[in-house]
């Protein structure tokens, strides 16, 4: 998997510092801008590249919704949010970018993934015990399924839950009830700079690709950095 775009998160003076990580191609960044114009603007040129092959009837009513969905988001603390869509028309999941794109016919699915740092008071050389904390709070609940990681840039808490919902016949197409089965995956990377923890979390409805999604959130978890990777290579000696 070839990863085409790299994010840093922004950091004020008074939030977390930056970190930084690729993401593969086939996921569209949501605009977590502060202002409503630029959030407008913003989703405009997403809507475009989301549904390329669409038109003003479909950008027109789109951008709107994503413009909000950006400012909710925006509004509990996300710093990333971006939709993950992926033809199943070959082997495995293949990038539904303008490259490859296919008909959703052909086979389709998609994610959602976001990052979120989340206060946690602890000091520089406690990354160790922070995710040991987490580790222990999350396993408390018999359906999470925790497990500790060892990423390059530091220890991690993974936690897998499972979640079955019931869809009332009125919002379904033919009017009967469906069960919808969701899986997620949230990674908890605690800053190596203090005291924050990155939330990593990627959620789908479509289980049956559950370990190729997890297969992708391991390779982008292998990329996150700390350090502005532009700085990091150019202390390298030739």
């Amino acid at each position: 998997m070839t990863s085409t775009s790299e994010y840093a998160v922004p950091a004020p003076p008074s939030e977390p510092p930056p970190l930084w990580f690729l993401t593969p191609e086939g996921f569209f960044a949501l605009p977590l801008a502060e202002r409503s114009e630029e959030r407008a603007e913003q989703a405009e040129a997403f809507v475009r590249d989301l549904y390329s092959r669409g038109d003003e009837t479909v950008w027109g009513p789109s951008a709107p919704y994503y413009a909000a969905l950006a400012e909710l988001l925006a509004n509990t603390g996300v710093s990333y949010a971006a939709l993950g869509l992926f033809s199943t028309a070959g082997d495995g999941l293949s990038p539904d970018g303008e490259e490859t794109r296919h008909e959703p016919a052909e086979g389709a699915v998609q994610c959602a993934f976001t990052l979120a740092a989340v206060p946690t008071e602890h000091a520089e050389a406690d990354t160790d015990v922070v995710a040991q904390g987490i580790v222990a709070a999350l396993s408390r609940d018999p359906f999470n399924d925790v497990r500790w990681l060892d990423l390059p840039c530091g220890p991690a808490a993974a936690c897998i839950t499972w979640r079955q919902y019931r869809i009332k016949p009125e919002l379904t197409v033919d009017g009967e009830a469906e069960e919808v089965v969701t899986a997620q995956i949230q990674v908890h990377v605690p800053f190596p700079t203090g005291p924050f923890t990155a939330v990593f979390t990627l959620l789908t409805a479509y289980v049956d690709q559950w370990p190729q999604f997890c297969e992708m959130l391991e390779a982008i978890l292998q990329t996150v950095s700390f350090v502005d990777p532009a700085e990091d290579s150019s202390d390298q000696p030739d």
